[in-house]
């Protein structure tokens, strides 16, 4: 299980000795790679060099027992094999938390795709609630929040809406988010007072830099034309909302929050470049499956990762089988819902362990 930690022991006696060269070098970039892989490897090296001396402190123990014919004698040493034993187990667990990979989009600023799904406009007006509350958790974490784009659907709700969070911790709390979100409630459109299911759908990606994807000219086709409303009805008297289609995959881009074309272009470049950044990932994975049509899959109500019940109050999450009897607390983002993205983090972090 441990067998390449031996190499990174090296490459951290290595690069310790290149450490005064590097930093006297007046080189920032090489200085700050260096120390943020000092930080990696020397927790990792100190467990497995605590690991070893343990090891073969057991070693010495058991053999020292092995020929220890004083019963006193015998009865501590036990004790010290045991003690050793346990500290060996404790060792190994951290080292295999250590060496768990790490997200590669950890510390990214995380793009929420929103859409009503099934449901009607019971399912547009879902949505919005969910903007709110990821508005709301946004703000309790002190994450800052940009809106990208919206579709506004006849009775106030959404039928899309696009976010952007920004946030150290962001990408590691709403990576769990994604997939269909269902609904159970008396939706306001219903004159009869029974409940209703509808759904609305979550796509999380991290948001991509310009560095990371490059995208030619000549692979885009850029459309303008007046931003629509509720209805249809045009709120704009200038062709300022846009439309990029990317040529090579056919992914479709629409801005038209902004008065300004060249606000909304840019927008549509940032969510296109993270979807395209998103596939690129997926296809050096050998991901067969588009992950954005996997996390949402069809929206359908019986495909769901949660589900909200109004009239019982609560909030249950299907992966972990966690229940929290506090919908309304959920919907404020409030810390009701970090209970349930805590219990979805501990079982990825088990998981991960279970295949160290």
């Amino acid at each position: 299980m441990f067998e390449h930690l031996a190499d990174l022991e090296a490459e951290l006696e290595k690069l310790e000795s290149r450490l005064p060269e590097i930093y006297a070098s007046g080189d920032q970039a090489a200085s700050r790679e260096a120390g943020r892989r000092h930080a990696e490897l020397k927790p990792v090296v100190d467990a497995y060099t605590a690991f070893r001396t343990t090891e073969q402190d057991l070693a010495d123990a058991k053999e020292m027992l092995h020929s220890e014919a004083d019963a006193d004698m015998q009865t501590y040493l036990r004790g010290e094999v045991e003690e050793k034993e346990a500290q060996l187990l404790a060792l190994e667990l951290v080292l295999k938390e250590l060496l768990v990979p790490k997200d590669p989009n950890d510390g990214r600023n995380v793009i929420i795709e929103i859409r009503g799904a099934e449901g009607g406009e019971e399912a547009n007006l879902w949505a919005r609630d969910l903007v709110q509350m990821y508005e709301g958790l946004a703000k309790r974490r002190g994450w800052k929040v940009e809106t990208l784009a919206t579709q506004p659907s006849d009775m106030g709700g959404l039928r899309e809406a696009t976010l952007v969070a920004k946030g150290p911790d962001a990408w590691a709390r709403l990576k769990y988010e994604a997939g269909p979100h269902r609904v159970q409630r008396v939706p306001v459109t219903e004159s009869q007072g029974r409940v209703h299911t509808s759904a609305a759908t979550v796509a999380v990606l991290p948001e991509a830099e310009e560095v990371d994807i490059e995208i030619a000219a000549s692979d885009l086709e850029v459309d303008v034309f007046r931003s629509s409303g509720p209805g249809g009805q045009s709120v704009n008297t200038t062709d300022s909302a846009v439309r990029i289609t990317h040529k090579p995959t056919g992914l479709v881009v629409t801005c038209q929050d902004e008065k300004s074309q060249l606000q909304n272009k840019d927008k549509a470049l940032r969510i296109l470049r993270s979807r395209l950044l998103q596939e690129e990932r997926e296809r050096q994975a050998a991901e067969m499956s588009d992950a954005r049509r996997a996390q949402v899959k069809s929206g359908g109500r019986s495909e769901k990762i949660r589900t909200y019940n109004f009239k019982e109050n609560r909030v249950t999450d299907h992966r972990v089988k966690v229940t929290v009897q506090a919908l309304d607390q959920v919907l404020a983002g409030g810390e009701d819902l970090d209970t349930i993205i805590d219990a979805l983090a501990a079982a990825e972090r088990e998981q991960q362990l279970g295949e160290a």
